[in-house]
């Protein structure tokens, strides 16, 4: 990366909105010329990378985001049975065919109204021994007893196609139907899951992150307190992709202890940790075992350690400084939290990330594991708290005493509830990674850049002041 003029002083500390990109000759002809697969030895085919908090990483999400390329991290608080499963049921999913919801004919309309919102495609499949024989819809539902069952609701022109079928195939099929989704059978015609045409079209645009025997990739977290090497090698057994260990204050004695035992098992995944902010501290993680750094300190929106400790860093200037270190001992940095917009994961990029993790921004989605509510007005949303906060706290120490629990509750460094609406246009994760994705394309093709290596290379970067930022911003109504 180079700045458009002298580069700035040691002094001057930048976030993402600090900060712009000027367009270079390309030769790339297009967006879809561009390979967004990162080079950290994770296997992700898009430098994405889904936070281990609670609210947003389960296996929905996982699920979701691996078949489009990138990866989720499963929280450090979740039990090693759980997590094993989680990686199990994973590593099943279909690459293509999303996993959909199965109600049994006799199911009632208000069991499938409670399921349907936990899908994207906002439909369930009704199945009858195994096979489908209907889809029922929330259209299909409103202004029906709650108590019906859905097969006097359901629909049964039903497009149905065999899971090797094409997914350019499916798309006409649908369309030539008109219908909501297709079902996809397997040769005995048992159900394998259902395509929408939008999922049909990205079936074509992304290439899932696989492991070595076809399974969809995931990654869990392991904290630094307790016996991590144990909680890590059960990790590691259940055939996690990626192993991170995770703490608030990432340069510290805990985290390179941690890190040894965990380096000490020989893991033949990636090993990240984190957070850090500086050099020093990128530095002390690689030389203790990490093979990728996690940057950030308090820039994430569910996140008060700046306002309440003053302590962290503008989150551009931070992964600029501790990618470089990494890239001189031929490691790698994510860039955790700050971003809210497609041009901040460009930036973090541009400033040598290999992958940019998101958490709150996927939190109000129909992937993300809480409950779909709604306010007085109708909007849906849901509830995301951080992970230092009270209510993490509280989960986190659920088998110790009352005292200690209460004790340590004093203390908070994070939102313990916040409302995360879910965007009418881009309701699911998948259409905020076709926007995060459509805007990193095109920074590529804009620096001349048809991958990220080149990209990192080749980006020019300037610095502009408040009034330049706001004047690229769009309007929603004249002025």
């Amino acid at each position: 990366m180079q700045f458009l003029d002298t580069a700035p002083t040691h002094g001057h500390q930048y976030t993402y909105d600090d900060v712009f990109m000027v367009p270079r000759s390309s030769s790339v002809a297009s967006r879809y010329d561009v390979d967004l697969s990162t080079s950290d030895g994770t296997g992700a085919t898009l430098p994405l990378v889904v936070a281990n908090m609670t609210a947003i990483a389960g296996k929905r999400m996982a699920e979701t985001v691996a078949r489009r390329g990138g990866l989720t991290v499963i929280p450090q608080d979740i039990p090693i049975p759980v997590v094993a499963d989680v990686v199990a049921w994973v590593k099943q999913r279909h690459h293509v065919f999303d996993t959909p919801i199965e109600l049994r004919p006799d199911q009632t309309v208000a069991e499938a109204l409670a399921l349907i919102p936990k899908r994207a495609h906002k439909a369930a499949v009704v199945v009858q021994d195994g096979r489908p024989v209907g889809v029922v819809s929330e259209a299909d539902c409103a202004e029906v007893d709650r108590f019906a069952q859905v097969s006097t609701v359901m629909s049964t022109h039903v497009v149905t196609v065999s899971v090797g079928t094409d997914p350019r195939e499916v798309y006409d099929a649908i369309e030539r139907a008109k219908a909501p989704l297709a079902v996809a059978v397997s040769e005995s015609g048992e159900l394998v899951g259902v395509l929408t045409r939008l999922g049909a079209l990205r079936a074509t645009l992304y290439t899932p992150a696989v492991d070595a025997d076809g399974g969809l990739r995931i990654a869990a977290a392991v904290g630094v307190n307790g016996d991590v090497a144990d909680r890590a090698a059960a990790l590691l057994d259940a055939g996690i992709d990626c192993l991170v260990v995770d703490t608030a204050h990432g340069h510290q004695d805990r985290m390179v202890q941690a890190l040894r035992s965990v380096r000490a098992l020989s893991p033949q995944v990636p090993v990240a940790a984190g957070n850090v902010v500086s050099a020093e501290g990128t530095r002390a993680l690689i030389e203790a075992g990490a093979d990728i750094v996690k940057v950030g300190v308090g820039p994430g929106a569910m996140c008060t350690t700046r306002m309440m400790t003053g302590v962290g860093r503008p989150q551009f200037s931070a992964v600029l400084e501790c990618a470089t270190e990494a890239r001189s001992h031929g490691k790698h940095v994510w860039a955790d939290g700050g971003v809210r917009h497609p041009r901040d994961v460009a930036l973090a990029l541009a400033a040598g990330a290999s992958s940019v993790m998101i958490g709150s921004w996927f939190a109000g989605t129909h992937e993300s594991p809480g409950d779909l509510v709604h306010d007085v007005d109708g909007r849906p949303f849901k509830v995301s708290f951080g992970m230092a906060s009270a209510r993490a706290v509280a989960n986190r120490t659920s088998g110790e005493s009352s005292y200690d629990r209460a004790r340590k509750g004093l203390y908070e460094e994070g939102i313990s509830s916040s409302r995360m609406y879910l965007d009418p246009q881009r309701p699911g994760v998948e259409d905020l990674i076709d926007q995060i994705c459509s805007g990193v394309r095109s920074s590529c093709t804009y620096a001349g850049a048809a991958d990220l290596t080149e990209f990192h290379e080749r980006a020019l970067v300037g610095v502009q002041s408040a009034a330049g930022f706001h004047e690229g911003r769009p309007l929603d109504r004249s002025w």
